[in-house]
């Protein structure tokens, strides 16, 4: 009888336990398939990561096309903002690698306007930030690095491998200088893959604890997380201007390096 009570107690437990909502803070980082495609066996699913970086995608076309509708020389303050931000870059490429490469603008602000829409979309709750993926950010540090590459060899032909040898080096230091810059040649995509997604998955980490905390913690003391949570929401904001603006300056430096060598 004790046995049957006991039985019946734990199963009863287990119900409530499942059936009680689960709080996991780490929600925020799950990627979820929508629609599941695939094309010649590769997998195209329109995930949360997708939908939220075309979200950021409409986000900074739709800042640039309303701040410039209206334009007058008293500017309003989306105008502003606008003109602020494409100053600002036009500043960073031009410092970094010069009036040749200008062309490289439209690359450069475009990197780095979709970069911040994703940071700060990231910080809507419920949302989903797509730089705290490793193969997002991959993908975007692969593709300056492709670009650094092939405008390197366009321009100096096999010449480009004398990136390698820095200038006034003694011969017999060669051996061991040349595969030193190799290797760090190669771990630019690495470092500046992970430094945007490193930062984005930390701090969205810490947030979405000390949320989950306020949310599960009793009223009298989760006013402490909860105010935490919110000034680190400013922080974040800060620190999703700051990497968007790293990676941007460092693919400026990196075509620098690819077009005036060293």
């Amino acid at each position: 009888m004790l046995l049957t009570a006991s039985a019946v107690a734990a199963e009863t437990a287990q119900q409530a336990a499942h059936a009680a909502p689960k709080l996991d803070p780490m929600h925020h980082f799950e990627v979820l398939n929508f629609v599941n495609l695939r094309l010649f066996g590769l997998d195209i699913s329109i995930s949360n990561s997708v939908v939220w970086m075309w979200l950021a995608t409409i986000g900074a076309f739709a800042f640039f096309w309303f701040s410039t509708q209206r334009r007058s020389i008293v500017p309003s303050r989306m105008q502003s903002l606008a003109e602020l931000g494409f100053l600002f870059i036009r500043d960073m490429v031009r410092d970094n690698i010069g009036k040749e490469g200008e062309r490289f603008f439209p690359y450069v602000l475009t990197l780095f306007f979709f970069i911040l829409s994703c940071n700060l979309l990231g910080l809507i709750p419920g949302s989903f930030t797509p730089t705290s993926q490793i193969i997002v950010t991959g993908v975007f540090a692969v593709g300056v690095f492709l670009l650094s590459v092939g405008l390197g060899f366009k321009k100096h032909g096999l010449h480009f491998l004398s990136f390698f040898a820095p200038s006034g080096l003694p011969p017999l230091l060669l051996p061991l200088m040349v595969p030193i810059e190799i290797i760090s040649f190669l771990a630019r995509p690495v470092s500046l893959s992970v430094r945007l997604f490193a930062n984005m998955t930390a701090g969205h980490t810490v947030l979405a604890v000390l949320i989950f905390f306020a949310a599960t913690l009793p009223w009298f003391v989760s006013w402490a997380p909860l105010s935490f949570s919110i000034a680190l929401y400013g922080v974040e904001i800060f620190i999703g201007f700051i990497q968007a603006y790293i990676f941007s300056i460092l693919t400026c430096v990196y075509i620098n390096d690819a077009l005036h060598l060293h």
